[in-house]
This record gives C-alpha cells, sequence and structure tokens, in this order.
C-alpha cells in the first residue's frame, strides 16, 4: 500500500509539473493573459501607471474581503494525503495480487475462430504462443479486440502489484524497437511485413482443379458434386463458400482453364491474404499498418507475460491445486478466503485515564476505587530477596507468590526445598540459617543444652539449660 501512496504522490507531482511548465511557456495561453495583464498595468502613458497600480491593488483588497478564509500565506499540509488508505481493487480469483484471472479471456478464445478448445491450464501454457495462430485470421477485427483486452488486462494487473514500476516507458522503448525490426524485416513472424504471397500449396491445388473441371461442360453438370463438396475445395482455394449449390458451383466452373491471378477479387473471401494480388497499393499500404499494429500487440503482450512470469506459474499451480481438491477442501478454502477478506473491526482510539494515584485498572479498563485499594491492601509492598527483590503489592499477592515460578525458581537456586517450612521467609540468610537447623536436627545429634536432663531435689525434671536459669535466680 505504501508503494500506491508513492505513486500517486508522484502523479500529483508531475501533474503540478506540467502545469508549471504550461506556465512559463511563453506561447501557452497562460503567458498570453499574463502579458495582457503586464501590458495593461504599462500602459502608454506613463502617468497612468500607478493609477493602475492602485485600481488593481484596491481590486485584490475588496476580494480578500469577501473572501477571508482563503488564507494563502500558510504552506499547504499534505500529510494527510501520505496517511490516506489507497483502494486497490483486486478480484476473489486474483487473490489480492497473487493469481491471474483470465477466465473471460479464455472463453472469448475458445469460442474465435483464431482460437480452439482448450483447458484453463493449457490456455495459461500457451498465452503468448501466437506462432500457432493462422496469420490470415491476424488480420481480423476479433483477434485485434482480443489481443487489445488481453493486454489491457496485463497492464492494469501489472500497475496494481507493481505501481512504482515504470511500464509506460518500457513499452514505448519496446514499441520502437519493433517498428525498426519490422522496417529491416527481421521481425520474427512478420518477415514478410504483412503481405502474403499466394500460397504454393492453394497454387497446386488450382492447378490440380483447373484441369479436374475440363471433364465438366456445365455449371449444372459441376453442381451434382453436391453443397459440402464444392465448400471444401472452394475453402482450400480462399474462395468464397456460401450461398447455395448453384452460386458455389459458379464459383468453381470460372477457375477452369484460369489460374487464382486470373479471378476477380470479389471470389475471395474477405479474410484471406490470397486476394493480396488484387489489391491496389493503398489497400495494401493498409494491410501493412495492420500487421505493424498487431505485431505491436503482440510484442507488448509477451513483453508483460514475461514480467510477470512468476504470477502466471502460481497461478498454474493453483489451477493444478483446484483441479485436485475435493468439493470439501474448496468449501473450506473458500471460507477461509472469505474470513481473510472481511474487513476487521475498527479498532477503538484508547481513551486517555486520569489515573494520578496509579491505581490499578479493573475489568472496565478503568481505575478501581480508592477505598478498595486500601481494602484489599494494595497500597502495601512486599519485597521478596529470594525472587530478586520483586516487589508485589497487597498482602494477598504476596501470599500466593510462595507458590508461584519466580519463588521457586529462586528456592533451587539456593538449594532448598519449597515447603511449607519456609513460608513467608524471604531473606536469603534467613532461609539458609534455617535449612542449616533442620538438617541438624534431623541428623541427631547430642546437643548438652537441649538434650541433658537435671533433676531438683522435689524430682522435677529440666533441661541443662532451664535448670541453670533457675538455679541463678534462687528458686531452686
Amino acid at each position: 500500500m505504501q508503494n500506491h501512496r508513492v505513486r500517486k504522490r508522484i502523479d500529483s507531482v508531475q501533474e503540478i509539473a506540467r502545469k508549471l511548465m504550461r506556465v512559463y511557456d511563453d506561447d501557452s495561453e497562460e503567458s498570453k493573459h499574463r502579458k495582457e495583464e503586464i501590458a495593461a498595468l504599462g500602459a502608454s502613458n506613463p502617468t497612468a501607471v500607478y493609477s493602475k497600480f492602485y485600481d488593481r491593488l484596491k481590486e485584490l483588497r475588496e476580494y480578500h474581503k469577501r473572501f477571508p478564509v482563503f488564507d494563502i500565506t500558510m504552506a499547504e499540509d499534505d500529510s494527510a494525503l501520505l496517511k490516506e488508505e489507497p483502494k486497490v481493487e483486486f478480484s476473489g480469483e486474483e487473490g489480492m495480487g497473487r493469481y491471474l484471472d483470465l477466465h473471460e479471456l479464455h472463453r472469448v478464445f475458445q469460442n474465435a475462430k483464431f482460437g480452439r478448445r482448450c483447458d484453463y491450464l493449457e490456455y495459461l501454457n500457451h498465452l503468448a504462443d501466437f506462432a500457432s495462430i493462422d496469420k490470415t485470421l491476424k488480420f481480423t477485427k476479433p483477434y485485434r479486440q482480443y489481443l487489445q483486452q488481453l493486454l489491457e488486462y496485463l497492464t492494469g494487473f501489472y500497475e496494481r502489484t507493481q505501481p512504482l514500476s515504470q511500464l509506460k516507458k518500457q513499452m514505448e522503448k519496446l514499441q520502437q524497437e519493433v517498428e525498426k525490426t519490422w522496417e529491416q524485416g527481421q521481425l520474427p513472424g512478420w518477415e514478410d511485413k504483412g503481405i502474403i504471397s499466394l500460397p504454393a500449396e492453394a497454387e497446386a491445388v488450382a492447378q490440380q482443379l483447373s484441369s479436374d473441371l475440363e471433364t465438366f461442360d456445365s455449371v449444372d453438370e459441376l453442381a451434382t458434386l453436391g453443397a459440402d463438396q464444392l465448400k471444401d475445395k472452394l475453402a482450400a482455394l480462399g474462395l468464397k463458400c456460401g450461398g447455395t449449390v448453384q452460386q458455389r458451383a459458379e464459383r468453381l466452373y470460372a477457375l477452369k482453364g484460369r489460374s487464382l491471378h486470373d479471378l476477380g477479387p470479389k471470389l475471395f473471401a474477405k479474410s484471406k491474404v490470397v486476394a493480396t494480388a488484387h489489391r491496389s497499393e493503398e489497400e495494401l499500404k493498409q494491410q501493412q499498418q495492420t500487421g505493424l499494429a498487431v505485431a505491436k500487440l503482440e510484442a507488448q503482450v509477451t513483453r508483460l507475460v514475461e514480467l510477470l512470469a512468476n504470477i502466471i506459474s502460481d497461478t498454474k499451480g493453483r489451477v493444478e491445486k483446484k483441479q485436485a481438491q475435493t468439493y470439501e477442501e474448496m468449501l473450506a478454502e473458500l471460507e477461509e478466503a472469505d474470513a481473510e477478506a472481511a474487513p476487521e473491526e475498527e479498532e477503538q482510539e484508547e481513551e486517555y485515564v486520569y489515573n494520578p494515584l496509579k491505581l490499578p485498572l479493573g475489568w472496565d479498563g478503568k481505575p478501581i476505587p480508592y477505598w478498595l485499594y486500601k481494602l484489599h491492601g494494595l497500597n502495601q509492598e512486599f519485597k521478596c530477596e529470594i525472587c530478586g527483590n520483586y516487589s508485589y503489592w497487597g498482602r494477598r499477592a504476596f501470599e500466593r507468590h510462595f507458590k508461584e515460578w519466580r519463588h521457586v525458581n529462586g528456592m533451587k537456586a539456593l538449594g532448598i526445598p519449597n515447603n511449607k517450612d519456609f513460608y513467608e521467609v524471604t531473606k536469603i540468610e534467613d532461609a539458609l540459617s534455617l535449612w542449616r537447623n533442620i538438617q541438624e536436627r534431623n541428623t541427631g545429634g547430642f546437643n548438652a543444652e537441649l538434650d541433658e536432663e537435671l533433676e531438683d531435689a522435689s524430682g522435677n525434671v529440666y533441661s541443662r539449660k532451664v535448670y541453670e536459669d533457675l538455679k541463678r535466680q534462687g528458686l531452686l
């Protein structure tokens, strides 16, 4: 899309440049009006120069009083043009510029005289194969219209997918090359410059028929051959093969004792170039111009097919894939394409939320009430050294974090099991000290102060530490 925006901007700049060139051109209408205005200001009387000047100044002031909103002192802001989203339309078959959609032209090709019956994949494989088409059919109007439609579609598709390409200049240069090779008679397939001499096959058939017609004494005898045989013989010679059986027999009987060059031009079919020998210089020139126009169209189509070779290859691959798909797979693909083509919902712009106390956001995207913030104790900060001095806000979040991954990983790094004995222990030193005490207690070692027991005179049993404390106080 960015390329389309740049292309639109370049087109606008070029249009402005063309307008300026017309203004600066001394022979343009704008320059003539400007000269007339300057001449009117100068006037023939030197004393009238100032009066003309002030009259013009008065007109300008009155104009700006009537239209005060037209402020031209500020530069035009064209930032909106760069943000504008261009509309590039593709058909569903084109898949946003990934494939070609030539189904309509394929139908035209199949139904035309210059075409043939073929499937869509074969048509794509021979899209630029013009050598296989009979040259006599290339001078017909339907063939030129087909080439023009094919060229317009390929050009439009290429410009939609490659908006920054200089396709117009390439086509102009290609046409110049075609004209040069045409004049030299080196254009492949058009070495005769569109002037085709009488085919040797048609001349041989004409000589054979001319000798065979000696056995017939009249048109009526020739008509006994039947409409179908007469039509085939006339078509082989390039003569008109329509009409009744009598008319066909008359045309064929006219060849008796004569050659094709001796026949009148009215007997030949309009689309056949075998009647070239009977045409005037003007008609031959017109035929050459028609041939050159057709050759240019064919060359342009061939060049575009070369430029779109990757797209055509992808199109053929897609056609082959569709031919191998089942009905359910085709439905699934269509549903997926519809989902991608559906316009996404426009995201609403985030509104500015006034939150000076930096309170947590609720489910609706707004800050929670301050009383709820105080009730849950979210203003209290609890730091855990084992979690890397991570801060937890609120008692609930602090209690839950002892079972979360961050605290568990911190305890594993210290080599301490994360159980309930270390609940609410956040200092590394405290955790290590508690772990050492637990280990010593579990080893079963003897501690005199705790494990040694003493008995007083009354038979009461105390640990050594408690006994010494009571004795020191004089209670025993």
